[in-house]
């Protein structure tokens, strides 16, 4: 028997208006001063504003990073940092979509560790637990208050590296389907499908257990039931929960069993054409998937039962196709492109991408198959 561990946010609280309970979370804390890290898009909303005032009502002072970037690069940190120090803040408050999420966690940490973020890129390097976080996050789609895992830009190799350590669990997660409400019906659609493939990753993962799969089944029945209601009518506040939730138990299995290859191949054109990172994923969901399946077919034959297709008198490989399909289908009835030349990738980018995709070892690591340089360039072309 192989030796299986499993971790998680030690707290959950998940409410329709749980975002109402932030002073008494704070306050377990032992804190008294927080630090909110946030985006110029949501302090347009008013939710940064409510958390400030319940903050304020409850006794609370508190401070403000609100110009968190999409896909941030890792020089950002500094700017938190320093903020935090400067304001004698005692505890981290992240709320928003998962870039924000990952600010929270890694200025939580980088308060508290020497040197440059930059020294931590890897797995297990962080020396000292960061100051008590708290993330709160506004979109199903990163999971990121449940996973050990920061994902940050650099600009200068053009990639997207991460930070993975059990220091980067916040002490709290404060999921509030409330919060999900005014999101536009693209944000819906590209955070969802984010989600659903870590579940789908997660499941077909080599270092998946029955823990992990346990909870990308829940994860992937409750985002692929409930999608496609929360697109079309964003006020859904039912759709809007089973996503979220959905959203936490899809991070909950991939902190676990670890993504694949969309990941992989999404890092290299994130980071150099600033393509969304959900529907960089999206993009190349399919041609990585019809790679993958012949590494394990009964796996990828399960995703069919579980999207509710038809399997009856299939082979496994054609109802692994069968849940390509659907997934293809769920992506175009969502309108999240599906090409790389929508963003201006061209044929001549291919190498270069490829070459970037063979140095996220990390993710490759836990691919059901065996990916060359040459596959990853056949992979991109199917994706143009």
């Amino acid at each position: 028997m192989s030796y299986e561990l499993f971790s998680t946010t030690p707290r959950v609280a998940f409410a329709q208006g749980a975002l109402n309970n932030i002073v008494s979370e704070v306050k377990r804390l032992s804190a008294s001063k927080p630090c909110i890290v946030t985006d110029p898009g949501l302090m347009t909303t008013g939710i940064v504003e409510r958390l400030q005032s319940l903050l304020k009502d409850g006794g609370m002072e508190s401070c403000l990073y609100g110009k968190v970037q999409a896909d941030p690069p890792y020089e950002l940190v500094d700017q938190t940092v320093e903020l935090v120090k400067k304001e004698k803040a005692d505890c981290i408050i992240g709320i928003g979509g998962g870039s924000s999420l990952d600010m929270a966690k890694i200025t939580s940490v980088m308060a508290m560790n020497p040197g440059s973020v930059s020294d931590y890129f890897g797995i297990d390097l962080l020396e000292k637990p960061g100051l008590p976080l708290i993330l709160i996050p506004t979109t199903a789609g990163t999971g990121s208050e449940v996973t050990p895992i920061v994902i940050l830009s650099d600009e200068g190799e053009k990639l997207k590296k991460g930070v993975v350590s059990s220091h980067l669990y916040p002490d709290c997660a404060l999921l509030d389907p409330e919060l999900t409400v005014g999101l536009p019906p693209a944000v819906t659609s590209a955070t969802g499908m984010d989600a659903l493939i870590h579940a789908v990753e997660a499941y077909t993962s080599k270092n998946a257990t029955p823990m992990s799969d346990m909870l990308a089944k829940e994860a992937m029945g409750l985002i692929f039931d409930n999608i496609r209601s929360a697109y079309a009518d964003g006020t859904n506040i039912e759709a809007r929960g089973a996503m979220l939730r959905g959203s936490m138990l899809a991070g909950m299995a991939f902190a676990n069993a670890g993504v694949t290859a969309v990941h992989a191949f999404a890092y290299p054109i994130g980071a150099e054409f600033h393509i969304p990172h959900g529907i960089a994923n999206t993009i190349m969901l399919v041609p990585v998937m019809r790679f993958n399946m012949l590494g394990n077919l009964e796996r990828f034959a399960d995703l069919a039962d579980i999207f509710g297709q038809p399997t009856e008198g299939l082979s496994t490989r054609q109802a692994a196709l069968k849940a390509v399909d659907s997934l293809a289908e769920l992506a175009e009835d969502l309108q999240v492109p599906q090409h790389l030349s929508d963003y201006g990738v061209k044929e001549s980018h291919v190498p270069d991408l490829a070459s970037g995709v063979m140095k996220v070892t990390r993710l490759l690591a836990n691919n059901p198959r065996k990916l060359e340089v040459a596959d990853a360039e056949t992979i991109y072309r199917a994706a143009l």
